[in-house]
This record gives structure tokens, C-alpha cells and sequence, in this order.
């Protein structure tokens, strides 16, 4: 198991204004499984990443991370987690997570010199996992603001690897992109599978992570509503909000559902 999290509460604010975001959240990701994490806008998904990595604290429960329990580690503890690569994150917008003034090289490089790789080392990787993701090294020598926003989220999945993690969490990777660049990085992430990585991915599409991910939890409301195989969730839904968003994926059906049915479990999910 590279990753365990059971009963996850997290609170936002204090006293009068404390918010529930997540409430009793458990999860397992087994080494090499792709899960994907489904939820609307505000439904917890990005809360539970941020607290897997550290991010914000758990207000109860428990984080796992390849035999570690890391529920109660301080800054310069994730520092050190993170710095030995167990685990990498992949942001929406890679312009949040590539520094402006490095170039490609620099930010593919840097993270593996930080863990002590040597120059030689690091550089090879670089070109390795620039290829892994479809870019050419004439692109190593360019900075972020000088590629177009698919690349830069394929650079942003370069980085993530290169130190060769146990764990990727990708909260909401391509929807920010357009569908052309949409598919490519979902044909790499598919790509990836099997080789050993463990892949969180983040979504609020259904559509986009079925095809990838072994398995889907549903988040709803700050509640994790479904877990199951991908092709069970995704065939045989059984929460109503599972069902609203598969209904609402006519790619995932031979015949989409209709407005009344749409509608019908809404007001069943409003009740």
C-alpha cells in the first residue's frame, strides 16, 4: 500500500466560520494503482490532495504515505518527505509550479540535484522523461512563458516523474487545455501505467479518468460517496450522484441520458 487514508476529517476557518470540507474521507492507493478522484467544484477532492501532501492538517483521522504515518509531521518533516520524491504533485496550471526564470532543463534538473543525484544523472533523466512525455530537447533550453500550455503541462508531468516517485497525485490536470491537448495528456498518463507509479487524478470529468484509472472514488459534499472498479462505477453506478455524472457523459453511454432523468436524480441528491 503506498498510500492510506481513513476517516479524514479537515475544518476550513474557526469557531462560528469553521467549515467542514472533508468528513470521515478514507482512501487506499495499492503501488502502481491509478485511482481517480471525482467531484464537482467543492466537493473536497482538492482538500484531500492538499492533506496527503501536507498541505493543510487534518482536523481527525489518519495519512499513510509508503508506511509512513504522516499525520501529525511538521513543516521540515514534509520538506524532508518531499525532497526523498515519494510523492509529486502536478498542479492545474503548470505556470503555478514552473518557476518563469528557469529554463526546462533547470526545472527538470533541480529537484533531482536537491535529492543528491549528480549533474550527469540528472541531465540524463531530463531528456529521458522530456521524451516520455513527447517533447524534444530543443525545448530544454526554453523557459515556461515560451511554451504553449499544453507543453508546459506536459513539462509540468516531466518534472512530477523525474525523480521517480512512489506517488503522483494530478488535481485536475487538462482541464485547462484544450481537447487536442486534452487527449495527448491523457494518452500519456495511460502511457504510464504500469510502470510502478502510483497516480491520484483529480477531476470533476468523469470521462477524462475513465479510461485511465483502475479505479474511481466519488466524491460529494465532502463525502466519499462510491469506490469501486472503474468499469463497475462507471457501468453500474450506485449513488445518485454517481449516476447524474455518468448520465451526464453521453462518451460513457451508448445512449446518454436524458433531461428528466438528469433532473430526477438532482432533486433526489437535493432532498
Amino acid at each position: 500500500m503506498i498510500l492510506e487514508v481513513s476517516e479524514l476529517d479537515v475544518h476550513y476557518g474557526q469557531r462560528r466560520r469553521r467549515r467542514r470540507a472533508l468528513a470521515g474521507a478514507s482512501l487506499t492507493v495499492e503501488r502502481g494503482e491509478v485511482v481517480g478522484l471525482i467531484g464537482e467544484t467543492g466537493s473536497g477532492k482538492s482538500t484531500l490532495a492538499r492533506a496527503v501532501l501536507g498541505l493543510v492538517r487534518a482536523s481527525a483521522g489518519r495519512i499513510v504515505i509508503d508506511g509512513e504515518d504522516v499525520t501529525g509531521y511538521s513543516g521540515r518533516q514534509w520538506m524532508a518527505l518531499r525532497r526523498r520524491g515519494v510523492l509529486q504533485y502536478v498542479f492545474q496550471d503548470p505556470l503555478r509550479s514552473l518557476d518563469p526564470d528557469l529554463s526546462i532543463a533547470d526545472s527538470l534538473i533541480e529537484p533531482l540535484l536537491v535529492s543528491g543525484v549528480s549533474q550527469a544523472e540528472a541531465t540524463r533523466r531530463a531528456r529521458t522523461y522530456l521524451s516520455r512525455v513527447r517533447l524534444g530537447e530543443e525545448l530544454l533550453d526554453r523557459l515556461p512563458g515560451e511554451l504553449s500550455g499544453g507543453q508546459r503541462q506536459r513539462v509540468a508531468v516531466a518534472r512530477a516523474l523525474v525523480t521517480e516517485p512512489k506517488l503522483v497525485i494530478l488535481d485536475e490536470p487538462v482541464s485547462a487545455l484544450d481537447s487536442a491537448n486534452r487527449v495527448q495528456i491523457l494518452e500519456i498518463l495511460k502511457e504510464l501505467r504500469g510502470t510502478g507509479v502510483a497516480m491520484v487524478f483529480i477531476s470533476h470529468d468523469l470521462g477524462s479518468v475513465a479510461g485511465i484509472a483502475d479505479r474511481i472514488a466519488v466524491l460529494y459534499q465532502g463525502k466519499l460517496v462510491e469506490t469501486g472498479p472503474a468499469r463497475d462505477v462507471v457501468a453500474e453506478p450506485r449513488h445518485p450522484y454517481t449516476r447524474l455524472l455518468v448520465s451526464s457523459a453521453p462518451t460513457l453511454r451508448t445512449a446518454s441520458a436524458g433531461r428528466a432523468e438528469r433532473e430526477a436524480l438532482r432533486a433526489l441528491l437535493d432532498a
